[in-house]
């Protein structure tokens, strides 16, 4: 039963990774394809590479979420906890994937965490998830936000005197440049917080130890189905970022993934911080549009965006507890 659970675990982990590609591919390209700098087959593949670069670039969002948001579980019962949390995310990504909403994998990712530890009788290390989710969770869209605004700003007092067309042709070319490091920022972020699941799978099972090293196996077939999941790409949530929250052109394409991809490396590096990449994207996007005039936001389609950030958490951790109960009656 023990070695079952530890496949079925690791195989709906790999599972989630892909959907969080396909869920948060337009994370990285959607600006870019909205203002035709990039083909959207050629967007996706570019996409993907990235994110497999930027899976081997760090293991410190790995860690935080292997060890600092729920206490290690044991047993076949801590292998089935992980598994009901990662259902519970899956469940939810599709569901606003479903409606081209783009929340964050990573927030249904942490949810799942909680609903299942909870329901498992699993102790949660709630000052891990204030400092590490909560707070970033809410800081993250406002730096975002004011960053994305300011960035804009810049890029236009710099380029006050400059042919207009010359000036969009040559943020066209540089969108690949800022495309790019934005899919290296969601594989650095993305592709290890699926990591540390499979890390403590490992660990509940007795394969490795909690302070060991990340598998080298584990990276490469995280990375993989991440890349995977992103070349499949989200034609809805793409939609909703690309043209429904504001229309943009170039400059402003590149203001907000350069915003965007500058926020990603800076939390992941310095402060090992799991943010959510569709946080940080779509806020930059709003900061960016309201440059233009306030109301050339569609507020409407934003207000919808949030509420759905405010509710991933819960909803994502009601299907995992859910899910444990059933798996608990089924198996335990």
């Amino acid at each position: 039963m023990d070695t079952f659970a530890l496949i079925v675990t690791i195989g709906v982990a790999l599972g989630f990774t892909y959907t969080n590609g396909f869920h948060d591919s337009a994370n990285a390209i959607a600006t870019s394809v909205s203002t035709r700098a990039l083909t959207p087959r050629a967007a996706l593949a570019m996409a993907a590479v990235m994110n497999l670069a930027g899976a081997f670039m760090g293991s410190g969002v790995a860690k935080t979420v292997s060890e600092g948001i729920i206490e290690t579980p044991h047993g076949d019962k801590g292998m089935w906890i992980l598994f009901a949390a990662l259902i519970g995310a899956i469940v939810w990504n599709l569901i606003t994937w479903y409606f081209g909403l783009p929340s964050s994998s990573s927030h249904a990712l942490f949810g799942g965490m909680v609903g299942a530890a909870l329901a498992g009788g699993i102790g949660v290390i709630w000052s891990g998830v204030l400092d590490k989710i909560v707070i970033p969770m809410f800081l993250s869209p406002v730096i975002g936000l004011i960053a994305g605004y300011l960035v804009m700003c810049a890029i236009m007092w710099m380029f006050r005197k400059s042919n207009p067309h010359k000036a969009k042709r040559g943020f066209r070319i540089a969108q690949t440049v800022s495309a790019a490091g934005m899919a290296l920022g969601h594989g650095l972020q993305d592709a290890q917080k699926t990591m540390g699941i499979v890390v403590m799978a490992l660990v509940i099972s007795d394969v490795q130890s909690a302070d060991a090293p990340i598998p080298i196996w584990v990276k490469i077939a995280c990375a993989l189905m991440l890349s995977a999941g992103t070349y499949a790409g989200g034609w809805r949530i793409m939609r909703t970022l690309g043209r429904k929250i504001i229309e943009l052109d170039p400059p402003q394409g590149f203001a907000a993934e350069t915003t965007g991809a500058g926020i990603m490396f800076t939390t992941a590096f310095m402060f090992h911080a799991p943010i959510s990449t569709t946080h940080v994207i779509t806020s930059a996007i709003m900061g960016v549009g309201a440059t233009k005039r306030v109301n050339a936001v569609r507020w409407g389609v934003a207000k919808n965006i949030i509420l759905g950030w405010f509710i991933t958490m819960p909803a994502a951790a009601l299907v995992a507890a859910v899910s444990f109960w059933v798996v608990n009656l089924a198996f335990l």
